[in-house]
């Protein structure tokens, strides 16, 4: 504790000491056998304690004896086989402190620096990619949890639907209930937990990060082999000479078989099929109707509603099949004498094909990208001067890492990044309530590169005390314990060599 945060008395002998925590702006007073109230430091015999452990990621893809259980050899311990993550290492609010830990190790006979903090951030959200072949509402649709607006949807992708949740205008910009809801929710989903949410005119959603999400209280199974165009392209071949006619329901490109390049190709005999919906270029068409959770995404329970009346060219007995992207809806039909289409069913010659659009067709998922920006003060923890980091970071001197995990920088002035939750440690993400989240975050570069940038050389220790539990000579708090756990399976090396750009 720093001497503003030293223990304060307040009252009588009724009532007990208080510690004055300065880890957030909340500046919590915390009562002996308290915590505070983000969770995460309390009052242990009027000492600051941080609750969570130390996480340490051991380099090994296969579960082994955790590093910290083993008997300690005495020996120098590589950045090759342990690092140290910024999950529970505490903060450097308010933000003229080194970093709670500022490690040396050696890997691959380099001396390096990790400097690791936990990031109070504002300036974070989460991009959610949902893969599913519904509609869950129109593009900037407000996203709802606990009936506070928390985000939007955003552009579809190829497969999936996209959200938007979360930044500094939710979490600060609106009224106190909008700001915890979307904290509260960035926080669980961050954390793998489930959460539910509702779409304005649209869907309602429960996700969680890398397990299937459910729409509308319906398990999505698999997200579509490809849009209608691209299925027809991929399976014309299969189809010739078993059925007369496909066409592949797609809410945005819906594909008609004997117009399409790939039937002109292979020879496929006209049929006189008539479309409703707008012609783009042959055998492919848009809007055929509304988005919704029927056929291919659409709001089609009758595929035949697409189907104007048949030109001249179509004969009485033309069969036809119409299935939707992901195999999920199919149908078969043949054409009466009055050219009307009537159901009959499914020919066994042609369960194979609508099995094979089923079998290309990958299991829907929900994915969470944490996405936060590094400000100055979470910089100044690195180095007095913080834009000789920012520095750092764009030319890729120094690797940015959350939680050990990989991350995805943007281009451009800041450092802004994005990383998949799911690679990261459990339980990596805190929050304080006023309101932000709290999210690990490591800078790994060669020794001689921290101290050209100007780093805190003063407070640099080496892996094997930090391993031992030694807190940093800055640190204001004592840590309660440490846990290991291996590196997510196909996860690069936090302290790996940067690959070639």
């Amino acid at each position: 504790m720093t001497a503003e945060t030293s223990p304060v008395k307040r009252g009588t002998a009724d009532k007990p000491e208080k510690i004055r925590c300065d880890a957030c702006p909340v500046m919590c007073y915390i009562a002996e056998g308290r915590a505070g109230a983000c969770d995460r430091y309390a009052n242990e015999n009027g000492e600051l304690v941080r609750l969570d452990p130390l996480t340490i990621l051991e380099n090994s893809d296969t579960p082994v004896v955790p590093f910290l259980e083993r008997e300690w050899d005495g020996d120098i311990v590589s950045g090759d086989e342990a690092f140290i993550t910024a999950v529970g290492s505490g903060t450097t609010y308010p933000d003229y402190k080194p970093a709670p830990f500022i490690v040396a190790s050696k890997t691959a006979d380099a001396d390096m620096i990790t400097v690791v903090t936990e990031g109070i951030f504002s300036y974070c959200g989460a991009k959610v990619k949902i893969d599913t072949d519904r509609h869950l509402g129109s593009e900037c649709a407000w996203v709802r949890s606990e009936g506070e607006i928390i985000g939007h949807v955003t552009t579809s992708e190829y497969g999936s639907q996209m959200l938007s949740l979360g930044g500094v205008n939710h979490l600060t910009g609106g009224s106190k209930k909008e700001g915890r809801a979307t904290c509260s929710a960035l926080l669980a989903l961050c954390n793998g937990e489930s959460v539910q949410l509702s779409i304005d005119n649209g869907a309602e959603l429960e996700i969680a990060a890398g397990q299937a999400p459910i729409v509308n209280g319906q398990t999505e199974e698999r997200m579509r082999v490809g849009c209608g165009s691209a299925t027809v392209g991929m399976f014309a071949a299969q189809w010739q000479g078993l059925v007369d006619e496909v066409v592949v329901v797609d809410d945005h490109i819906t594909g008609v078989m004997s117009e399409h390049q790939a039937g002109k190709v292979i020879g496929w005999k006209p049929t006189g099929i008539k479309i409703k919906g707008r012609r783009s270029t042959p055998g492919r068409y848009f809007q055929v109707a509304e988005p919704g959770t029927g056929w291919g995404g659409t709001d089609l329970t009758d595929p035949l509603a697409i189907l104007d009346k048949w030109k001249p060219e179509a004969w009485p007995g033309l069969s036809i099949l119409m299935v939707s992207t992901t195999g999920e809806n199919a149908a078969y039909y043949e054409l009466n004498d009055d050219l009307v289409p009537v159901q009959k069913d499914m020919p066994e010659r042609l369960r194979p094909s609508v099995q094979r659009i089923e079998e290309n067709c990958e299991p829907s998922l929900a994915s969470v990208l944490f996405m936060a920006g590094a400000g100055g003060s979470l910089r100044s923890g690195v180095t007095e001067n913080p834009v000789s980091l920012t520095r750092s970071v764009q030319s890729r001197l120094t690797r940015v890492t959350c939680g050990g995990a990989p991350v995805m920088m943007w281009p451009g002035g800041g450092i802004t990044f994005m990383s998949d939750v799911t690679q990261m440690p459990k339980n990596a993400f805190g929050y304080v309530p006023t309101p932000a989240l709290v999210a690990p975050i490591e800078f790994t570069m060669s020794r001689a590169d921290y101290q050209a940038l100007g780093g805190h050389m003063d407070y640099v220790m080496p892996l094997e005390d930090a391993l031992k539990g030694v807190t940093g000579r800055q640190s204001d708090h004592r840590l309660s314990g440490r846990r290991s756990e291996s590196r997510k399976k196909g996860a690069p090396w936090p302290v790996g060599k940067e690959p070639a750009k």
